[in-house]
């Protein structure tokens, strides 16, 4: 019986690896590569989730919730761990690659996450900027579904072992070079955060965007009731100290604008090519499902024929 079991072990072994070098290996950020020359047995007992990109990817998430927690009042604590965060998702990439542990789980921990980080971050921005949040909502759907339509058309399209970062240059040029080369990814998807960073910094420093942090007019009439100042404290203006109002008013002219619109004004270029290619993205996969949408129903009329 042992010597039967370990014949089955070894053909399910060699079978997972069959497998994997027709997917290929995807690393933390989703590409695709030839797996190593050394074929590493592959244990069945083995645990993905303690991976050591799966580890970075947890990290990033804990990075993450305390960059929220922080976020209301204290931005250089804030933008450090959002930044941190940010960059470890080059880190998991090159821990996937050197120790041979890529695997879906990971590519796809890795997607969620930045989602999920950069939507918590603009949903922030749509209530420190009210007059900009349609803008704010528009570029959170944009996102969600742009790389869920293009997820969910590489699955169902591509066959298995696709990654929705294996993108054929017939199919889109720009989707190719923006997903086969990991400079250009790294280079959007960076600066794509920085200038939503460079917003929230501004939130807490600049009157131009938001007229409820302009300093308060000097020569208005003070109050003829003694003892009540005109300009009173935040915890007599607002019954609650977490309101909206309350702070707005805590986070006016904390820190110097001068650096955050520098900032800015350098990789908004970037950030509007990296809409570009989202609404790129979302054409595509729209029509990549409507093709095969096409395909089943001619399918379907030459089964009834």
């Amino acid at each position: 019986m042992s010597g039967v079991r370990t014949t089955k072990q070894r053909a399910e072994e060699d079978s997972l690896l069959s497998e994997s070098e027709l997917d290929g290996v995807m690393n933390g950020n989703g590409k695709l590569h030839s797996p190593s020359k050394s074929r590493a047995v592959i244990e069945s007992s083995e645990n993905i989730f303690l991976f050591y990109p799966n580890l970075i990817g947890y990290s990033r998430i804990i990075l993450a919730v305390a960059s929220l927690y922080y976020m209301p009042l204290h931005p250089r604590t804030c933008s450090l761990l959002y930044s941190i965060s940010c960059l470890l998702d080059a880190l998991d990439g090159v821990a996937a690659r050197h120790f041979n542990q890529a695997t879906r789980f990971g590519a796809v921990l890795d997607m969620v996450t930045d989602r999920c980080t950069t939507t918590c971050l603009l949903v922030f921005l749509s209530s420190a900027w009210p007059r900009w949040s349609l803008v704010f909502q528009g570029l959170i759907s944009l996102d969600l579904a742009s790389h869920y339509m293009h997820m969910y058309a590489t699955l169902v399209m591509g066959g298995k072992g696709e990654s929705h970062k294996k993108v054929d240059e017939g199919r889109s040029y720009l989707l190719n070079l923006y997903y086969s080369n990991n400079k250009v990814l790294f280079l959007f998807c960076t600066f794509n955060e920085v200038f939503f960073i460079a917003l929230y910094l501004l939130s807490f420093s600049s009157p131009t965007l938001s007229p409820s942090l302009l300093a308060p007019v000097s020569n208005a009439p003070g109050s003829a009731q003694p003892g009540n100042p005109s300009h009173p404290s935040p915890s007599t203006l607002f019954a609650s100290p977490y309101s909206a109002g309350a702070l707005e008013l805590a986070r006016a002219n904390k820190m110097d604008s001068f650096w955050p619109w520098v900032i800015a004004g350098c990789s908004f270029p970037v950030m509007a090519g990296k809409q570009i290619i989202n609404v790129v993205q979302l054409v595509k996969a729209s029509r990549w499902l409507a093709e095969g949408d096409r395909e089943a129903r001619r399918s379907r009329v030459k089964k009834v024929r």
